[in-house]
């Protein structure tokens, strides 16, 4: 029997620390939006722009990694967690909305473990089963 494309995303988001790497990716997004508000003066001596776009392209790279590489989930969400911190110093942490994502999204990265998700007939069946009880109601 063919899966549907929503039981493919939920097998595919299962298999991988998905909120913990989507949080990530966000909490980077946000940090690195003062500092590319700034780039004219990045460059200037004695700037710590430069160190704001460098953690926060770093975050937004290991948000990106951890949907690849879920094996490494707890590589990333240490490292994460520390350049989210780290980011208050060179990109105030995206108005420290970013440093709070990244916290959460790398703890989220840490604390994630492979949930086995039933591909067998009978679970494709019962899910059937549900949501036509759902669609006539």
């Amino acid at each position: 029997m063919k899966q549907t494309i929503r039981q493919r995303f939920k097998y595919w988001r299962m298999s991988r620390p998905f909120w913990g790497a989507t949080l990530s990716l966000l909490s980077g997004l946000i940090i690195l939006y003062v500092p590319l508000q700034l780039i004219q003066i990045a460059f200037a001596p004695g700037n710590l722009v430069v160190i704001g776009i460098i953690f926060g392209g770093l975050i937004v790279l290991l948000g990106i990694l951890g949907y690849i590489f879920p094996k490494f989930h707890t590589v990333f969400g240490i490292l994460t967690i520390f350049l989210s911190v780290l980011s208050i110093m060179g990109a105030l942490g995206g108005f420290f909305i970013g440093t709070i994502l990244g916290i959460i999204g790398g703890s989220f990265s840490i604390a994630w473990r492979t949930v086995p998700v039933s591909t067998n007939k009978e679970q494709i069946e019962e899910d059937q089963t549900i949501q036509e009880i759902a669609a006539s109601k």
